[in-house]
């Protein structure tokens, strides 16, 4: 059975920083590529940062370069987003999900994840 679980959210100053987990069962983790996406109210579900099956990968959204990195932990089927700089727009729920099939190029596209967890609240305000 696959599951995905988020932690690590939270009400957060501008100018802040959190740390996200993605726990991960289930999935045959230490192969799979990995995405972190966000949904803010009212808006679609956007793309916010990939990490390769290796971790030798990374891509990230505009929005977000610079400011907030991917990283994962095989031995613990865990992938990780630290933010900092948090800024009151990058207030959504955020959303980790496992990559439907390999590739050689990062993934941005929704359709290009099969499996989501649950999604964790950021918010960020003074």
């Amino acid at each position: 059975q696959v599951q995905l679980v988020e932690s690590g959210g939270g009400l957060v100053q501008p100018g802040g920083s959190l740390r996200l987990s993605c726990a991960a069962s289930g999935i045959m983790f230490n192969i799979r590529d990995m995405g972190w996406y966000r949904q803010a109210p009212g808006k679609e579900r956007e793309f916010v940062a990939f990490i390769s099956w290796s971790g030798g990968s990374t891509y990230y959204a505009d929005s977000v370069k610079g400011r907030f990195t991917i990283s994962r932990d095989n031995a613990k089927n865990t992938v990780y987003l630290q933010m900092n700089s948090l800024k009151p727009e990058d207030t959504a729920v955020y959303y980790c999900a496992r990559r439907r099939l390999g590739g050689n190029s990062p993934a941005t596209a929704r359709d290009e994840y099969d499996y989501w967890g649950q999604g964790t609240q950021v918010t960020v305000s003074s």
